[in-house]
């Protein structure tokens, strides 16, 4: 059984801690993939939904001192349960407070995963890399290197998505080619699929890096298709018909048009 039918076959419980430009995206993009989104912030709560979900999604998309905390409640909460992390540093890097609320979680919480831009995964990692804005910034150097080392340094998988996705645990690495340009026209893409990656995960038992891999290759298929029937009609129309694909694509269709590959 592939991980995709997992995930609708288990409905697993993802609780994520994202920013507010895109929660509602992030949950319906959730509910359309077959898992179920929960948006838990409260301090007073966010450890008990970590401790009973399926995975936790990170996200400091919109930052403050509350969400910080909230993060490292939630995951403190979930690495004492055994249960999934994934951390999406939007920004890390643009600005001294971002790569500082970054380093402290990291110091406080064991990540699964690390999901950002090359930019972003550099900052965290400690190495130096453009960056402007919350978007993935031009540099030089060599993204699957970096993905290797940063994974090796931090403990936990790392995923650096663009126009190829690299996924490594430091010692395998995946390679992704799935997705379309317009992904980058659509503000929220990037953080729903740190969450989908924790929802193929909370179903992935011991085969962490597999899982993760079909997470990618899924959403980047989907946005190929989504892209396909809504050609010349703008971000907006492909927005929507995102979701309508992540409820659509079948684990065959997947296979057919997955382009994944292992580096040696």
């Amino acid at each position: 059984m592939s991980y995709l039918e997992k995930v609708r076959t288990q409905n697993p419980l993802v609780h994520n801690i994202t920013n507010w430009v895109v929660t509602n995206f992030t949950a319906n993009g959730l509910l359309a993939l077959g898992a179920s989104p929960i948006m838990a912030y409260a301090h007073e709560e966010v450890a008990d939904v970590a401790r009973i979900s399926g995975a936790v999604s990170l996200n400091m998309g919109t930052l403050d001192e509350s969400v910080v905390q909230s993060i490292i409640l939630a995951g403190k909460s979930a690495n004492a349960s055994g249960v999934p992390v994934v951390f999406d540093p939007v920004g890390s890097g643009a600005t001294p407070y971002r790569s500082a609320s970054a380093q402290r979680i990291l110091q406080e919480v064991k990540l699964t995963v690390l999901r950002g831009n090359v930019a972003e995964v550099a900052d965290v990692a400690g190495e130096r890399w453009s960056i402007k804005g919350v978007d993935a910034g031009e540099g030089e150097g060599d993204v699957t290197s970096l993905a290797v080392r940063a994974a090796k340094k931090l403990g936990c998988i790392v995923v650096i998505t663009g126009k190829d996705d690299i996924i490594t645990d430091g010692e395998t690495t995946n390679v992704v080619s799935n997705g379309h340009p317009i992904l980058t026209k659509v503000t929220g893409t990037g953080c729903l699929l740190s969450s989908v990656i924790a929802a193929f995960l909370a179903v992935a038992g011991s085969a962490q890096l597999e899982a993760i891999t079909e997470a990618l290759a899924f959403y980047g298929v989907a946005a190929e298709l989504a892209y396909a029937t809504t050609e010349g009609r703008g971000p907006g129309s492909f927005q929507v018909e995102l979701l309508n694909q992540l409820a659509l694509l079948t684990p065959d269709l997947l296979a057919q048009k997955a382009v994944t590959r292992q580096l040696a």
